[in-house]
């Protein structure tokens, strides 16, 4: 399958779970829904032919103490028609809360970066967390602590795959601006004993609508050992529209 078409795989299935997600309420009132679909893109043609496309969709649902996740996010960048970067990582994860104050975590995350030296690097973690400035109307803050495993799947004709235990620390701070700006900054760390993995995403929206908003974020990477001839950083400044059902 050519790297377009697997894009084009990716968006149709964020629509397609987009219409699923919109007709499930009917299947019961004790849950609650939500979703939301980013996307950015930029594209050039004539002296210079580029294509710079990034998405993600989001999936929520709420049935009294539980709560369930699952994202698809994706970035393609083309020169000439000659793929320069594609990525795409997804999460899923299912919480149950004590009370409001504290709660417990699984989560799942596999990532398909071609540039990265690695096939695919897939991680899972339990972890217990809490939620911080409740007192605030604000803000919000939260942090989890826990522990899982990590396999990896170096590029190449030999595949050298590993496996190790790692801890994951983890922290989201949401800060309401104003009735329509919201400042957003997560982090988090996966520390193995072969390598450490960083995430840091640093964001600012702003309703345009009631459901419709702008996005523009900074996203940061750092992995501590990597592949030869492979940077450890990898930074993404993005601008995007966050459509919200």
């Amino acid at each position: 399958m050519s790297e377009k078409n697997t894009i084009s795989t990716c968006l149709r299935g964020i629509i397609t779970a987009l219409a699923v997600s919109t007709a499930a309420p009917a299947l019961g009132q004790s849950w609650d829904f939500a979703t939301q679909l980013e996307l950015g893109a930029v594209i050039t043609s004539g002296n210079t032919e580029d294509e710079n496309i990034r998405f993600k969709g989001q999936f929520d649902a709420v049935r009294e103490q539980w709560s369930y996740l699952l994202s698809m996010e994706g970035f393609r960048s083309s020169k000439e028609d000659v793929l320069a970067a594609q990525r795409l990582y997804t999460v899923g994860g299912a919480t149950y809360n004590f009370d409001p104050s504290n709660f417990v975590t699984s989560r799942v995350a596999h990532e398909d970066d071609r540039f990265s030296g690695y096939d695919s690097q897939t991680d899972f973690s339990v972890s217990y967390g809490q939620e911080l400035l409740r007192g605030r109307e604000d803000m919000t803050w939260q942090y989890t602590i826990g522990a899982g495993m990590r396999r990896s799947v170096e590029s190449g004709p030999t595949g050298d795959e590993f496996s190790e235990a790692i801890v994951r620390l983890s922290t989201d701070y949401r800060w309401s601006l104003s009735d329509n700006a919201r400042f957003i900054q997560t982090l988090s760390v996966d520390a193995g004993e072969e390598t450490t993995i960083g995430r840091s995403e640093t964001a600012i929206e702003s309703d345009i609508m009631s459901n419709l908003s702008m996005k523009l974020a900074v996203k940061v990477k750092h992995q501590t050992e990597v592949p030869l001839f492979r940077e450890k950083t990898d930074t993404e400044f993005a601008a995007t529209l966050l459509l919200r059902f």
